[in-house]
């Protein structure tokens, strides 16, 4: 195996495993609150990442009093706020549908740019946010039984990838350059801080904590944070970031795809629709990153840790 193809094995199997990140939430859903799941996630993902910083001899930045400031925001959304909202929403909608929105995530960061930073958007970033916005919209009909209960589960899901959104928004903010791999354990150890008061608010309404949710916890933090950061940067350091960046696209598709098979969810029509609509999102936003002079955009967009979350 060349090393360009390893790469792509590397790069394949990180999406994959972030995509199962869905499947893990709705197990950790059935038997955990969002909050003592996220604090439990990150007290298990912290020292690993901290030995990994050890080892690799990664140096830590000099940060400035407003990087700390929007480190603790994009830890607060991108790290807390995706993940609670992620297993909340998933007591309440599939599976698959949670994946088809993830998938939107791209397009969604490019539509906050807009929004917020006040970017020209091209004719593919356009589409992009047009398909993916369709994608959403054809798993969010509400269906004959349950609709209303799916919609709010959607709703909540949307937010998890809005708050995700933040999190790109405000990295562009950072004054320092941040090394991927602190950057993961600053967001574990900072999101593990936010998250722990309300985690012991929620001990009240709490009830006993499964065995599956929590397995499922530990495996969040060890397969898809740690080993899914692993995997991602040893691809991407085999191929360009333009190639990398159509990976994340499995991400989506992984998570539609387990979910019949781990969770036994049916996968019906309007969620092959939405996902062949958020696929082709991502791939005008990959397209427009290959015309860039020297693949910019996608560069960037490659240098996220996407595992983080």
């Amino acid at each position: 195996m060349t090393k360009q193809l390893q790469g792509y094995f590397q790069l394949s199997l990180a999406m994959v495993l972030v995509g199962s990140t869905v499947v893990a939430s709705k197990v950790i859903a059935s038997g955990l609150p969002p909050f003592t799941a996220t604090a439990l996630r990150f007290a298990i993902a912290l020292p690993l990442f901290l030995l990994l910083v050890r080892i690799t001899a990664t140096p830590w930045p000099q940060l400035a009093k407003g990087d700390w400031r929007i480190l603790l925001l994009q830890a607060g959304a991108g790290s807390v706020g995706y993940t609670t909202l992620l297993i909340s929403g998933l007591k309440l909608t599939p599976a698959a549908d949670a994946g088809v929105i993830i998938g939107t995530l791209p397009a969604v960061s490019a539509a906050i740019a807009v929004l917020v930073l006040g970017e020209r958007p091209d004719r593919l970033v356009l589409l992009a946010i047009a398909l993916a916005a369709a994608g959403v919209l054809a798993i969010v009909v509400p269906s004959d039984a349950g609709g209303a209960r799916s919609l709010v589960g959607s709703a909540l899901i949307f937010g998890a990838v809005v708050c995700e959104g933040l999190f790109i928004l405000l990295g562009k903010r950072l004054e320092a350059e941040v090394p991927p791999l602190v950057l993961s354990t600053l967001m574990a150890g900072l999101g593990g801080a936010i998250a722990i008061p309300f985690a012991v608010a929620e001990l009240p309404l709490a009830g006993a904590a499964t065995a599956p949710a929590l397995v499922a916890v530990a495996y969040y933090a060890l397969v898809p944070t740690v080993a899914g950061f692993l995997l991602w940067y040893a691809g991407l350091a085999k191929v360009s970031g333009t190639e990398a960046s159509v990976y994340t696209a499995l991400a989506p598709v992984s998570a539609v795809l387990l979910a019949p098979a781990v969770l036994g969810e049916p996968i019906v029509a309007n969620q092959t629709i939405g996902i062949a609509c958020v696929l082709s999102a991502v791939l005008s936003l990959s397209l427009r990153a290959a015309n860039l002079p020297g693949g910019e955009g996608a560069s960037a967009d490659a240098a996220e840790p996407p595992t983080r979350r």
